[in-house]
């Protein structure tokens, strides 16, 4: 039995492990490279193994990184079945679409105005591969056991890391293979705990932040202050978020802050319609949330929602006081690098990183101290404020990787340390040979691995 990785290596973006048990072959995650152009390009490389081979692709989530290479996996020949939890395949239901619009949108933009070095710019895929690959879900609730092929049955277990999120244990011949997924915290403020599993023959664990604590700091203390200040002086706070997730936790802050006094009455605007629909979706699962359903009401509907491209450009022309929430995360596209480029050259105004930003990114150049974006073709220079508030992450730290860790009740045969950064990879493999005192690997990209 062989693992393949195709992504996920050396970055925490990309996610695609193939296992061949010699008698079917499973995809688990199937995402996209994203951050460096190095990176980007390898969504365009043919994929390593022929996707009409697949047998069937399992996901832990529905965020682009380990989804959004879907429709180009379909285009490209694969015809079976999509496993996944019924909230991913609620929010790929509107991730996958957008993702093609937004390809489709760069490129139009590109070739408009003249700045691609291809001519034409063409997108990765389009909006009818992802209709296509939609129509190859197939959703389950957690703790059901599925038959994914003839001698492969995956599991589903809550992750906490997004809605729908999962810990995807794989059973062949008697043995457990377990891929972490994206790992949520102990104590997020929206989100219930992953749940802690007994078993592994084989584990991949995700290592976002291997090497590092998150900040013990109050999100609510860090939002009100910057928000507060930010208003004082007159300006706009800009906050590029991500759509599933990290905007659905600012929203309910937004919410408490609001309901405590503690933050202006100014407006607050959610101009992404995938977020929109994605915390549509938040609402429907109670059961992974640790807050109440009257909460979560109140804060899904405490924003201005912004669906037209017009009210969007008009939110541009008003120079009013406001908070405005938009995608992407790692503004690498979308409505907030629009925002970016008018409101980042105001020094009264406040760009508001809320979440991991990816090297290569312009969130990531941003957070580094770069005071100058390529957007749209032309340098801007950014003078507003630029501040991070750290501890809305959504990923579990190197802390609480290590007491999920320590929930198993024996060594797996092998654990593979994934998506991550090299250092903070190294540093949790490192965290886990001197700690556990478990066998390590820190996989190389398109290598195959045997499982024994």
């Amino acid at each position: 039995m062989q693992l393949q990785f195709l992504g996920a290596t050396d970055t925490v973006t990309g996610s695609k492990y193939v296992l061949d048990t010699g008698r079917s072959r499973v995809m688990v995650d199937c995402g996209l490279f994203q951050g460096y152009k190095a990176l980007r390009l390898r969504n365009w490389d043919r994929l390593p193994v022929d996707p009409s081979t697949l047998d069937a692709v399992v996901l832990t989530h529905a965020h682009i990184d380990h989804s959004g290479y879907l429709p180009l996996l379909v285009r490209n020949g694969f015809r079976g079945r999509v496993f996944c939890t019924m909230g991913t395949a609620q929010l790929c239901q509107i991730l996958l679409p957008d993702s093609a619009h937004l390809a489709q949108e760069d490129a139009h933009y590109a070739n408009r105005k003249g700045y691609s070095r291809h001519q034409p710019a063409l997108p990765l895929y389009d909006g009818a591969d992802a209709v296509r690959a939609l129509r190859r879900l197939d959703p389950f609730h957690y703790d059901t056991r599925v038959r994914v092929t003839p001698d492969v049955e995956a599991e589903f277990h809550r992750a906490g890391h997004i809605i729908g999120s999962a810990i995807v244990t794989l059973h062949v011949d008697g043995k457990r293979i377990v891929f972490s997924g994206d790992l949520g915290r102990q104590q997020d403020i929206v989100m219930r705990p992953p749940e802690i599993l007994r078993e592994a023959d084989h584990l991949l664990v995700e290592s976002t932040y291997g090497d590092r604590a998150h900040p013990a700091d109050d999100p609510l203390d860090t939002l009100g202050e910057v928000v507060s200040r930010t208003i004082g002086r007159g300006g706009s706070v800009v906050i590029p978020a991500f759509a599933v997730g990290r905007t659905q936790a600012l929203l309910y802050c937004l919410y408490k802050l609001r309901e405590q006094n503690r933050i202006p009455q100014v407006p607050i605007y959610l101009n992404s319609p995938m977020a929109i629909d994605a915390t549509t979706i938040f609402a429907l699962h109670p059961d992974e949330l640790r807050i109440d359903r009257t909460a979560c009401a109140a804060a899904c509907h405490i924003a201005v929602l912004v669906q037209s491209m017009q009210q969007s450009m008009w939110l541009n022309r008003d120079r009013a006081p406001k908070i405005i929430l938009a995608g992407s995360g790692m503004a690498t596209g979308g409505r907030v690098v629009h925002h970016l480029e008018t409101y980042g050259q105001d020094a009264r105004n406040t760009i508001l990183l809320s979440g991991f930003q990816a090297a290569g990114t312009r969130g990531a150049a941003l957070a580094s101290g770069m005071r100058e974006l390529r957007i749209h073709g032309k340098q801007v220079a950014i003078q507003a404020s630029v501040e991070q508030i750290t501890s809305l992450s959504a990923h579990a730290d190197a802390g609480e990787l290590m007491t999920w860790l320590g929930g198993f009740g024996s060594a797996p045969r092998q654990t593979f340390v994934v998506h991550g950064e090299p250092a903070a990879s190294d540093a949790l493999r490192q965290r886990i040979e001197r700690e556990l005192r478990w066998a390590v690997t820190m996989p190389e990209y398109l290598r195959s691995y045997a499982l024994d």
